[in-house]
């Protein structure tokens, strides 16, 4: 079964939508920049059927409501927004929050992620440049773009390596009915994000059960073909599940979280940490 997922927050709301048993196994997935949560669709259909998955639209993006004028995006923020739902889904956070509270989380999964290294000497200046470029940005005409069904998917696939069919996905919620059309619910573009292939190097040293592959394909590998990246996703979460129990008496279970924090690069990679 597939339900939509509604929590009220104080500027809005967070949208979401789940699929499996109620009382299954929790698997959190959440999205990368300017995605929705209907990325998982293709993947979650090829994936154990005993476990509950939860894939919440991130504020800003979706069908979630955008943080109010002057509010920054940060992943800090967004660690705080996921886990104002933990009473309605069992569900927690991302990455980092695997990090701060290692107790509440089982497992780990990475599509194509971007490590928390920081190794460059010019990540002040990247930020203050990036304040800069918001306040300019809050300045300017709230007016949105309105855009034809078929201008908007001819926009997304001109401006990301997706499917048509991918993009059709993406668009059942990131298109807002607006008067004379429709209008993309995106945040800022051209968004790029640096790789750092010395994570690769430090993750197996500081986490010992740590393994990264790579697939064919490129970021959106879930979205396009998910028939590369679910056989080794499904063994590693069957391998958890056997591992672990669940017995009805606990209220918060650990997780496995599916998580995507976008990354332009020329590989797929798919991470694991036990």
């Amino acid at each position: 079964p597939v339900s939509e997922l509604v929590v009220p927050v104080p500027w809005g709301e967070l949208r979401g939508r789940v699929w499996g048993p109620t009382h299954g196994y929790p698997v959190l997935c959440l999205h990368g920049w300017a995605d929705n949560c209907g990325s998982f669709n293709p993947l979650v259909s090829l994936l154990p059927k005993e476990c509950r998955y939860v894939a919440i639209d991130l504020a800003g993006h979706g069908l979630s409501s955008h943080h109010p004028p002057g509010v920054f995006y940060t992943l800090p923020s967004y660690v705080a927004d996921v886990r104002r739902v933990v009473d309605c889904e069992f569900v927690y956070s991302s990455l980092l929050f695997s990090a701060l509270y290692p107790e509440m989380v089982d497992a780990l999964v990475l599509l194509d992620a971007k490590q928390f290294v920081v190794t460059d000497s010019k990540t002040a200046s990247k930020m203050r440049q990036g304040m800069d470029e918001m306040i300019q940005f809050e300045k300017l005409s709230r007016k949105k773009k309105v855009y034809t069904y078929e201008k908007a998917l001819e926009r997304l696939l001109a401006a990301s390596p997706l499917t048509k069919q991918s993009a059709q996905i993406l668009l059942e919620r990131g298109l807002v009915p607006v008067q004379g059309g429709m209008s993309l619910n995106y945040l800022i573009k051209d968004v790029v994000c640096v790789s750092l292939e010395m994570a690769l190097e430090m993750l197996p040293k500081t986490q010992p059960r740590y393994l990264c592959l790579t697939v064919p394909g490129d970021h959106h590998v879930h979205l396009n073909n998910p028939q590369h990246v679910a056989p080794f996703i499904s063994n590693f979460m069957k391998t958890k599940l056997t591992s672990c129990t669940l017995p009805s008496t606990v209220i918060n279970p650990g997780l496995i979280f599916l998580c995507r924090i976008n990354n332009i690069d020329l590989k797929a990679r798919v991470e694991f940490l036990l």
